[in-house]
Parts: C-alpha cells; structure tokens; sequence
C-alpha cells in the first residue's frame, strides 16, 4: 500500500449510524486492546533499554504432539450435512490447503457475547476456495524471508508518514533517536490490575521481530510449527505473493471458521469445553489465573502464555486447525466497525454474495487516532483471549488493526483460487 493510498483516502461516517458501543463480558471495563504503535513512541526511547530484557522470563508452551485428522464435535450447535474435508496434496489441490467448499450463511451474531461490531447476523453467500490448513508457520515464514530477502516491517526504521495518519492531528514528529524498529510485545503483570489500561501489559520492543517475537534474546529456535507472529498486514501481503495466493475476505474466514455449523458460539459447537476438553489456545484462567498476570509455573507444568505448535487442538468440520486462538489473523477487508449494519440495511434478507468489505475504515472506538485512520481487519482472537478481557474466541468476532502493526500475537493464513475438486 503506498503512502498515497495511506493518507489521501477520505473516509466519510454515514450519519444514520450511531457510535457502537462494545460490551464487556465479565465485571472488567475493558479498554481496546492496542491497534497501533503511536502510543508508545513518546516511550521509545526509554524502552530501547529495557527492551531486551523486558521478555527474557517469559515461559512458553512445551511442543505436543499435533492433534490427529479427526475432526472436532459439533456440540449442540445446529448444523448442515456434515462436511467432507478435502485435503490437497499437491496434485489434486494445493498442497497443506484444504477446500472450503461455499455456501451461504448468517455472518456475524446477534448472540449476547456479541460486541457491537459483529451484529446484526445477516446473510451472506461465498464462493469455493482453498485455505492453508493452519496458520503460516516460522518454517514457512523462513523460506519466505530465505527465497526473497524480503525485510519485515518491525525491521525497518517506521516511517513517519505512516504512523502520522494513526495520530491525533498536531502530534509532533518524534526525533530520529526514537524512530527505530521495534514491535508490540505481550509482557505481562506481575499482579492483578484494572483493564482499562492496557499499556501494563503491552511494550513497544525494539529488536522485536518475527524472529525474536519478545525482543533480543528471544527466538523461534524449536519453533518451527508454531504461527509466526510479528508480522504486519504489509507483510502477509507480500508473502502472499510470493506464494501465489492471497488473504482471504473477512466473509471467506468467517465461514470457513464456522465449519459448517450454523451460528454456533464457537468453531466446533456451543459447548466452551465439551466434555471438559480445552479446544483453542485461549487464556483459560483456570489453568492460567487472572489475566494479564504472568503464571508462575514452569512450562512443563503448563499455564505458560503463548503461542503453540499449530494443529494441537482437533480441526473444524472443514479440517482446519486454529481458526480461533494461539494468534489473530490478518484478513484483506479494510475495517468499519459499522460495517455489518451498513450492509444489513443495504441488503435486507437478500444474501450479499461474495462480499469484499468496505471502501474504506471508520473506528470511532479507538479514541486515540482519528476514526478514519487506515485499519484492517483482523480475526479469530489468540492465546490471550479470556472471559474477562477478550472474548474474540468466537467465529463472528473481529476487530481492526493498524496494517503496519506488528504484534505478538497476530500471524496469518492464505487462500487459493486454485479450481476446486472435481465435481464442485
């Protein structure tokens, strides 16, 4: 996207539109979590320190051994005819990617864990198309990086241009000595605190990058598996082309995280844990404690905060691994947080086929930046979502991202416009 797109956009609000409010599950008013890096330049160059050493603790996930190919119980959601999972394997479809096979659904909720942005629920219909199995992983992400020399946003010096159109108008250049590279991390607290601010958990780190997700000193040595994280919507889109793919719509996504079912809470049923059986890599506070404060336990006794190896839980009906949880996902929609009633009222009960999102963003909720500010949509929530915070855990929940916004928790995973199985 060059800076001409990213500052000449003019995004007008439709006044019909009221400003959504977001609800809050549990008893903590929460603010939004970070959608850009602004807020911490001011910061920077004291966290250019601490920043190597602020991570250096932080235990994660022992590898386990990947889930079979069965697929998960669909739990008491109503649903369609059960899917068949169709696998490619290089010939008959694009290898490590599965078809999903279209259809129309009801987008979005009206459940009462919805937020605002996600209603109302309205129909929708997709074409077929391929879907990486699992989010692209540090392997993948290193071939990438190997094949190109491609150089990733968090490695680069920011640009101002690019971080003045997510300030408040008047906001002052920062000096040069601030402006280094650096992406979001995860920290955590080491006690309970109000969620209202999230700045207690999260640093802008220089040196932070895909391969050093917590700053210097951190590595994805041993974690080839897992979803690399760190990567900004830039560069999912350039490797996307590079694989000769793209990122899918945000209606592509939504119903292949569905799985065939039809409005379910979640992507494998109605049930949170069926069975007592934890399905997504969630901050579940039972084994984990009070978000957003560190577990004191050793990774092997589990508790541990982060990413994990990709296809640990059982797959959706389609057979894909973690379409909710272990790390958000950049889709190719801009973001307007009114975007589904724009589109309800436009389209009434008539489905809108193959949507491709809206022209342009609107995010009045994130009340540091104008409304208008660049934002794409990001979905599927990550290993810090929970009860008390974040409960984007969910098919229908999304949010929006500044698209040069690394962060540690947000990976990605591609689709194919590869003709689908014989017979479809």
């Amino acid at each position: 996207m060059s800076k001409q797109q990213r500052t000449k956009r003019k995004p007008t609000r439709p006044p019909e539109v009221a400003t959504p409010t977001v609800p809050v599950a549990g008893p903590a008013k929460a603010a939004a979590p970070p959608s850009s890096r602004r807020t911490f330049l001011a910061a920077l160059a004291g966290a250019a320190a601490v920043g190597g050493a602020a991570y250096g603790g932080m235990a994660w996930w022992q590898a386990r051994e990947a889930a079979s190919n069965q697929v998960a119980a669909p739990g008491k959601a109503s649903q369609r005819a059960h899917p068949t999972v169709v696998q490619g394997d290089g010939v008959h479809g694009p290898k490590g990617m599965v078809w999903v096979p279209g259809g129309e659904f009801a987008m979005g909720s009206d459940s009462k864990l919805a937020q605002a942005n996600e209603k109302p629920a309205h129909p929708v219909r997709v074409h077929g198309f391929w879907m990486d199995r699992s989010h692209v992983t540090n392997a993948q992400f290193r071939e990438f990086i190997k094949a190109t020399g491609y150089v990733t946003t968090a490695e680069r010096k920011p640009d101002w241009e690019t971080l003045r159109v997510q300030s408040p108008p008047g906001t002052p250049r920062p000096p040069d000595s601030v402006l280094v590279p650096a992406a979001m991390v995860f920290v955590g607290t080491d006690r309970p605190v109000n969620l209202s601010d999230w700045s207690q958990w999260w640093q802008l780190v220089p040196g932070a990058s895909w391969k050093a997700p917590q700053g210097p000193g951190s590595s994805i040595e041993g974690k080839d598996d897992h979803p690399v994280v760190q990567v900004s919507y830039e560069d999912a889109e350039a490797f996307a082309k590079w694989a000769g793919k793209r990122l899918p719509t945000e209606a592509e996504w939504e119903f292949a995280a569905r799985g065939g079912l039809e409005q379910a809470t979640y992507a494998w049923g109605d049930d949170y844990q069926p069975d007592g059986q934890p399905m997504a890599n969630i901050w579940d506070k039972t084994a984990k404690g009070r978000f957003p404060v560190l577990p004191k336990v050793s990774a092997k006794a589990g508790g541990a905060i982060g990413t994990q190896p990709v296809g640990t839980f059982l797959p959706n009906g389609y057979g894909l691994v973690d379409m909710t949880g272990n790390a958000w996902q950049w889709v190719a929609d801009w973001y307007r947080s009114d975007y589904f009633q724009l589109e309800a009222k436009a389209q009434g009960n008539k489905p809108i086929d193959n949507p491709a999102g809206p022209q342009d963003s609107w995010d009045p909720d994130d009340t540091g930046a104008l409304p208008a500010a660049p934002r794409r949509v990001t979905r599927g929530g990550s290993f810090l979502c929970n009860e008390d915070y974040c409960l984007s855990y969910r098919p229908s929940a999304r949010r929006g991202n500044d698209p040069f916004n690394p962060m540690s928790h947000i990976g990605f995973r591609l689709v194919s416009d590869a003709p689908g199985p014989a017979g479809t």
